[in-house]
């Protein structure tokens, strides 16, 4: 029992050891670019998926979305406005695009949480916040014993937005637009394994059109639903 004792707020070897095979993997492929920002890794990925595979996520999206709430489990009208589903992982299309992913940035699909779509209309946006767990949240025991702290985060655009829609680091002081097929994964630990605080992000609101994107979350550990 002691190996899932673990306080996932510091350094961490195994999350160390997950971040250098992701590095190293991705500094290799040719077709995947690092943003260049002193504080955290982050990489993008063009035309990772084709225009039919966005639009049938996209439908998937439409037939399964509910309004968004927050991971704690509570709906919060200003922080998250947006509607979302997780998507069947026995789907074949998001069966395929899970298992790209996992080749892609060489992490075993045992430690990847179900893909998740979200969808953003006009005005709708999700604010500022991290994607690994807070130790001093109230889920973070249930956390540990189901995967533990949730090391890179990968999510794919759907859709081309108008206007808005941009993903905004705001502690790294950029931003990236919508484009339609386009993977973005980044590290949500420091190199020591420790949680990285220039992770912060917000869905910025859209002003024109309509935000597709799915998320799939990896973990330390492989994850139990």
């Amino acid at each position: 029992m002691s190996e899932f004792v673990d306080d996932g707020g510091v350094a961490s070897a195994v999350r160390a050891r997950i971040g250098e095979t992701v590095r190293a993997r991705l500094d290799r492929n040719p077709m995947v670019s690092r943003i260049d920002t002193p504080h955290l890794e982050i990489h993008g990925r063009q035309e990772f998926l084709s225009a039919e595979e966005c639009a049938g996520l996209r439908e998937r999206i439409d037939a399964g979305a509910q309004p968004s709430s927050l991971f704690s489990g509570s709906a919060n009208a200003d922080y998250r406005t947006s509607a979302s589903c997780n998507l069947s992982p026995w789907d074949p299309l998001v069966s395929t695009v899970s298992d790209r992913i996992c080749a892609l940035m060489g992490l075993t699909s045992a430690h990847g949480e179900t893909l998740q779509g979200q969808r953003y209309q006009p005005g709708q946006e999700y604010k500022a916040h991290c994607d690994y767990f807070p130790v001093t949240a109230n889920y973070w025991p249930a956390m540990m014993k189901t995967g533990g702290q949730r090391s890179w985060t990968a999510m794919i655009y759907l859709s081309p937005v108008e206007a808005g829609g941009e993903t905004h680091f705001p502690h790294c002081e950029f931003m990236v637009p919508p484009v339609e097929g386009m993977l973005l994964m980044w590290n949500n630990m420091e190199r020591d394994g420790s949680p990285n605080h220039f992770s912060l992000h917000a869905a910025r609101p859209v002003e024109r059109g309509i935000k597709y994107v799915v998320t799939k979350w990896f973990r330390e550990r492989p994850w139990t639903p």
